[in-house]
């Protein structure tokens, strides 16, 4: 199913705290000043709404509910540091409640022949192909702009994002209301695929960095499930994780019917008719086959309500959304088998993938290459 996620990476909070008064004075709507003003005042709202869990727990008025799940929470980012070796500091240990659906709305944008995704570049994060606005209204406006350049842009809610352990002297990244009512498996995951950026993180590259978190979070909520889910959350994360093999399946098999059509492209800048008529064919045969997995999906008790984000996801299709789907699942096998490579030892499989990060390119690409090999071998 659609992913959260690519997340907004782009806050040195110190820097930019230290400039706020520059920043707050020369703002332009679409500019890099005004961005990144954007950026840090909505990253400080979010932190000032955070409150300890222990005092959410202890305040009488917080619901049984929210107050069983942020035990749950403790439990969760407790298992996260002494049994993955996530990094254990003051991210997740608290909470805000938000007044809006999501955490930020995340903007990406590719070429109509091409799945390469539109870059921005930022401080620490270096470039990537995504940018986040904390006002949905903001994140419009930049799809319009970039819409308007003739590319094929997205715009989707986020419910977490990283800010790579730069936030943990001001409290860290806090658990949200955006996220913290969904089923125990899908909750733990996401805390762990959040907390895997700040073990290591490739400046510059979205697809390692993602294709990391999303292996994280897979073989950290297993084992999560394992030790401490009833049976009841590990049904429910069965059936969770079947629609998302099937989402996988769907989408990553139409990101290779596009790949195709774009290589074989005879034109640099744009389609030729016979090209472009294979493209609206392989998006028209792509919702044709959606539309059966969700009469799959409602038959096995799935409701209408649960499968809007998807439904949205499939009438917007295009190269935005394929490209930035796959960059959370790519790269995930050469992960998986650099964990059994490592001896299913997580503090060498994290210290291996940090040694990956701090590589080139060309080698990071050449070793993940080898690793997708000796996992389908």
């Amino acid at each position: 199913m659609p992913r959260r996620p690519p997340f907004l990476r782009a806050l040195c909070v110190l820097i930019l705290a230290l400039c706020s008064g520059l920043l707050a004075g020369c703002a332009q709507p679409h500019g890099a000043l005004g961005y990144y003003w954007q950026s840090l005042r909505g990253h400080l709202d979010l932190l000032h709404a955070a409150r300890p869990l222990p005092e959410w727990i202890a305040d009488a008025d917080t619901p049984e509910p929210l107050r069983q799940r942020l035990r749950l929470a403790q439990q969760a980012r407790a298992f996260a540091s002494q049994q993955l070796a996530l990094p254990d500091n003051a991210s997740y240990t608290r909470y805000a409640r938000l007044d809006r659906p999501a955490a930020v709305w995340n903007v990406v944008a590719a070429p109509p022949w091409s799945l390469a995704l539109h870059r921005w570049c930022f401080p620490v994060t270096g470039c990537i192909g995504y940018r986040g606005y904390f006002a949905q209204d903001d994140a419009r406006a930049e799809g319009q702009r970039l819409a308007a350049q003739g590319l094929e842009v997205s715009v989707y809610p986020v419910p977490a994002y990283s800010t790579l352990g730069y936030s943990n002297w001001l409290g860290g990244d806090p658990l949200l209301s955006t996220f913290i009512g969904w089923p125990e498996g899908d909750f733990v995951r996401l805390v762990f695929h959040e907390l895997a950026h700040q073990q290591a993180y490739a400046s510059g590259d979205t697809a390692f960095n993602e294709s990391y978190a999303t292996a994280v979070e897979h073989l950290g909520v297993q084992a999560w499930l394992d030790a401490h889910g009833d049976a009841a959350a590990r049904r429910q994360y069965a059936a969770s994780e079947t629609r998302r093999a099937q989402w996988r399946e769907l989408t990553g098999g139409t990101r290779t019917r596009l790949a195709g059509i774009y290589a074989d492209n005879p034109l640099p800048d744009g389609l030729d008719a016979a090209h472009a008529a294979r493209k609206a064919e392989a998006l028209a045969q792509f919702t044709t086959d959606y539309a059966r997995l969700r009469a799959q999906w409602l038959q096995a008790g799935i409701s209408t309500a649960q499968l809007i984000p998807t439904d949205r996801w499939v009438r917007e299709a295009n190269n935005a959304s394929f490209a930035a789907q796959g960059a959370y699942d790519d790269q995930v096998p050469a992960f998986l088998a650099l964990f059994e490579r490592e001896g299913r030892d997580w503090p060498r499989f994290h210290a291996a993938v940090r040694r990956l990060a701090a590589a080139s390119q060309a080698e990071r690409d050449a070793a993940l290459a080898e690793l997708s090999r000796a996992a389908i071998r």
